[in-house]
């Protein structure tokens, strides 16, 4: 049987169960919020430790909190840092759209572990929740900068550098690849040759874009909203307080961050988010381009395009022995439609601001983190367990390089769009080659038809033969 403990907050008494360390606030959210099993992730819960931390340390230097009491509520936020009282955030993502509830969350679990460490009892209220741990603060300023701390820690800490490692080992395979000749494709049909590294310096070029779009986004997240408390004008906080809690934060987590231009903009409007979540669904439309073409490319192995081969992660099948398919691009494909979806949730919710307030701080936060982290991981696991192992099926292609009827482009500088359209038709029809075709007819002596068809120059660039002389 659960055991509870009586605490009170603004509208009365609370049964609290006696083995948490939140208070009634908590509790009366856990019970008015029974939504969903989505909470916040260690990362937000990390930012609201590093606020409360710094705004302790703070109101001691202002003389607004003394030494001993500063004391306890910091080793209390470094718990909550460290992640040893992440079972205590126990609120719905689906709360106040302000956050509120997930805020006095923070404030709870940390009076009642510091009043402990003091040699109290949780819930005397002798270190308060919002007396002390809440001093100088709102939930309307707190909860936009844990939101920004937490988003551009992980994009900095963890994002980048996964994106910079997926770079470079595309770089590293078109330089593998750049001396392989292929087929490309346009509308899924045959097009003119390509160099293998060719294609994949474009997915590195695509990574190396949206590397560039995700640290653009810094900026604006670098904002910290801290110091408006309620709506903007900062009422009950002190002016050296947010300029003095951003600089700490600064400094601890290694992110620079700066102190929000305007903030009734930094609490009435979510734009950074979005703003930043854009950029993240460009990358995961990005990654599901590359997914794609991997599987197709690798498809088969023998009644498919078979140019590459994918390294081999799992049975494919529980019904089709020796079947492997390509588990790893197709779950890169569902974190990107998932990232997608998240953008429309924060857009909404950016979208979603009346007058000094925006409303759905909670679920945007929740998305946006998700969607930094399953882009961190997938990036990090399409690398190591897909294209650092694949290889390229030289013979094939090849092979498909010279039944293809696009080599005939190359030839119409020379003879004409008209009748190398001819040669092409004739190919199709007979099942044969371009350059079977065309040495058939003579249509240029053998040595310089072999230099207008040779398909490593029609990868380069340029005209491979002049201009047409008639028709």
């Amino acid at each position: 049987m659960t055991e509870y403990r009586i605490e009170k907050d603004s509208m009365g008494e609370m049964k609290v169960p006696v083995a948490s360390y939140y208070g009634a606030q908590t509790q009366r959210a856990v019970l008015n919020f029974p939504i969903s099993d989505l909470r916040f992730p260690r990362a937000f819960i990390r930012a609201m430790g590093l606020i409360k931390k710094a705004a302790a340390e703070v109101n001691q230097e202002l003389g607004f909190l003394n030494a001993d009491l500063a004391r306890s509520i910091v080793r209390a936020a470094d718990e909550v840092i460290e992640g040893k009282l992440d079972r205590e955030f126990v609120v719905d993502i689906f709360q106040t759209g302000s956050g509120t509830s997930t805020n006095m969350n923070a404030n709870e679990v940390i009076a009642n572990r510091a009043i402990e460490i003091k040699g109290g009892s949780r819930g005397t209220r002798e270190i308060h929740p919002n007396d002390h741990v809440n001093l100088g603060q709102s939930s309307n300023d707190v909860i936009p900068t844990a939101i920004h701390i937490s988003a551009l820690e992980q994009i900095e800490k963890r994002l980048l550098s996964a994106l910079g490692l997926l770079q470079e080992s595309l770089e590293k395979k078109a330089r593998e690849f750049d001396d392989i000749v292929k087929i490309g494709r346009t509308h899924l049909q045959d097009a003119v040759p390509i160099r293998l590294g060719q294609e994949f310096s474009g997915y590195a070029a695509m990574i190396a874009h949206g590397r560039k779009r995700i640290d653009s986004v810094r900026f604006h997240l670098s904002e910290l909203a801290i110091g408006g408390t309620a709506i903007g004008t900062g009422l009950n906080c002190h002016p050296e307080f947010p300029a003095k809690l951003v600089s700490k934060v600064s400094k601890w987590t290694g992110v620079s961050f700066r102190e929000a231009e305007n903030k009734f903009e930094a609490l009435a409007a979510r734009d950074a988010t979005v703003e930043a979540s854009g950029a993240l669904k460009t990358l995961a439309c990005s990654l599901m381009k590359i997914a794609n073409d991997l599987r197709w490319l690798g498809s088969g192995p023998r009644c498919g395009l078979g140019e590459i081969q994918l390294p081999a992660t799992q049975p494919g099948r529980s019904i089709m022995p020796g079947k492997v398919n390509p588990v790893i691009p197709e779950a890169v494909t569902m974190i990107a439609a998932q990232v997608i979806g998240n953008d429309a949730t924060i857009t909404i919710g950016g979208l979603s601001g009346n007058f000094e307030l925006n409303v759905m701080k909670p679920v945007i936060a929740y998305n946006l983190l998700q969607s930094i982290e399953l882009l961190a991981s997938g990036c990090c696991v399409l690398r190591e367990k897909c294209l650092d192992g694949i290889q390229a099926d030289r013979d094939r292609c090849q092979q498909m390089v010279e039944q293809s009827l696009a080599m005939v482009t190359s030839l119409a500088p020379k003879v004409g769009y008209d009748k190398a359209a001819e040669i092409a038709k004739q190919a199709y029809q007979s099942g044969r080659t371009v350059r079977e075709v065309a040495r058939e007819k003579k249509v240029l002596p053998e040595d310089e038809l072999a230099k207008v068809l040779d398909p490593w120059s029609m990868t380069e660039g340029g005209l491979t033969g002049g201009p047409a002389v008639g028709g």
